[in-house]
């Protein structure tokens, strides 16, 4: 097994196809192919499956990609700390969060502090968050309710309740709080399942004997305040995500303890990561 090898598997596996990992190597794709072929050949372990103009990864591919996804970052590393007393931290931090909101005046002032560096923010629920750092997918992840985990580090960074959230005039003004145990009897919008802010709402309804059901189930928060604005139904975000939005009122919910502890995690295997460590002293500084 050759470095060469490797290089072209993970190039492959990175863009999905010989041609594409073979303009970013800035390689003859017949080359690539034939690292790739020796490979498989030198393991007896099919790697790809070849279709057309595609390729998918083989179930033993699947697994050598998430290594080969940590030894280039360890490449990286290596090549950074080598360089890091010769020019700014230069590279690309990719966040991954189910609220940025959470992180924006970090985000500002890491950039600030880099402005060589590159950064990627992409919003999913607390499932999509933590596998896309397990998969090497990103660095850092914002959370809520994170489950602990010995894989994790992991630093709170906010506490806030869960809201009960409505159109403008879907109930009378009067109504300053809705009861959980009353929530039965309102048609309810959730998040899709790996929410944390649903997980939330779904644990406190078993342990009242509740059973909550959605009307509507929607992808993202962003669709969750557009349905309910629309008067469909009630939905549940943390306070903090609530945003100034005019056509939706937040009504505060009584008898159950509802709330969103929103937390900075990552690898605790990448703690040493120059990108992280730059962006946990920005943390730091901006959550004092």
């Amino acid at each position: 097994m050759r470095y060469t090898q490797l290089r072209a598997f993970h190039f492959v596996a990175l863009h999905g196809g010989f041609s594409s990992a073979a303009r970013a190597l800035n390689q003859s794709q017949p080359s690539l192919s034939d690292h790739v072929r020796q490979l498989e050949q030198l393991h007896d372990t099919l790697l790809f499956h070849r279709e057309k103009k595609h390729v998918r990864l083989t179930e033993a591919g699947d697994e050598l990609f998430l290594l080969t996804r940590q030894f280039f970052d360890v490449e990286e590393q290596i090549g950074l700390c080598l360089s890091k007393r010769q020019h700014q931290l230069r590279g690309k931090l990719r966040v991954v969060a189910d609220s940025a909101l959470h992180i924006t005046a970090s985000l500002s002032a890491f950039r600030a502090a880099n402005p060589k560096t590159f950064v990627s923010v992409r919003t999913g629920n607390s499932e999509d968050v933590l596998q896309r750092l397990r998969h090497y997918d990103a660095e850092i992840g914002v959370v809520g309710n994170s489950p602990s985990a010995p894989d994790l580090v992991e630093i709170p960074i906010g506490d806030a309740p869960i809201v009960a959230i409505m159109a403008q005039g879907f109930l009378p003004e009067t109504v300053q709080e809705l009861a959980f145990k009353q929530l039965v009897k309102w048609p309810l919008v959730f998040r899709e399942k790996g929410s944390s802010t649903r997980r939330c709402i779904e644990a406190e309804a078993q342990a009242c004997g509740l059973r909550l059901r959605p009307v509507i189930e929607v992808d993202g928060r962003e669709a969750l305040r557009e349905v309910v604005a629309s008067g469909a139904g009630i939905g549940f975000v943390s306070r903090a995500e609530l945003g100034n939005a005019s056509d939706i009122r937040a009504v505060a919910i009584s008898g159950a303890t509802l709330r969103m502890k929103e937390s900075l995690v990552f690898l605790s295997i990448r703690r040493d990561q120059p990108m992280i460590r730059a962006f946990l002293r920005c943390i730091d500084a901006t959550h004092l």
